[in-house]
């Protein structure tokens, strides 16, 4: 079992995948800098239900969540402290708890780290569309590297970035084979593209 502080949000986190964040609640401010100094990363959480903001109870939280490692920070022009965080290791919660500073922390179990994977010619699509989302300014603000030879980068960087509902992130988060992410992400590309119509 490892104990991690958390980063409960309405948006889901994979494992390659970047997202942006702005820090101005004081318990996240005082999570981000232990992280930046100490190099050990957070975990990230999607809210099921409930609110973070003012709530004495813990909200709902996914049953599966990632690691996050800050690899870029900025003063934004509001003010807020902006980070950029990328997706590590899967893990389980076991339990939590909400400390003084209303931080949540908990005990979690860290699943297998995900082993490369091969890209198969059946796959090769998801490639394409990889590539071409790589060139929206938004992807290249982030900077997401991808491995393109490695069929978990680029399945789990195309769950990232693709316009999915955040709870079918957490489902496709917890398929623990390449295969059947990839047989899924082929029906969700269809789906987007008209031709699941």
């Amino acid at each position: 079992m490892t104990e991690l502080a958390f980063f409960p949000l309405s948006a889901a986190l994979v494992p390659y995948g970047r997202m942006p964040l702005q820090i101005f609640e004081q318990r996240y401010l005082e999570l981000v800098k232990s992280s930046m100094r100490s190099g050990e990363p957070f975990g990230m959480l999607r809210i099921e239900r409930g609110g973070e903001v003012g709530s004495a109870r813990l909200p709902e939280l996914a049953d599966i969540g990632t690691l996050a490692s800050i690899v870029d920070w900025d003063q934004l022009d509001n003010g807020l402290l902006g980070v950029t965080v990328e997706g590590g290791q899967r893990f389980r919660p076991l339990e939590f708890w909400r400390e003084e500073s209303g931080l949540i922390r908990g005990q979690v179990e860290l699943l297998p780290p995900l082993e490369p994977a091969a890209m198969i010619d059946a796959w090769e699509p998801m490639r394409t569309v990889l590539q071409g989302l790589e060139a929206h300014p938004h992807v290249q603000r982030i900077g997401m590297p991808v491995d393109m030879s490695d069929a978990w980068q680029v399945a789990y960087s195309l769950v990232q970035l693709l316009p999915l509902e955040e709870e079918l992130k957490v489902e496709l988060l917890s398929l623990m084979a390449i295969e059947e992410l990839m047989r899924e992400l082929d029906l969700l590309l269809n789906a987007l593209s008209g031709e699941g119509q």
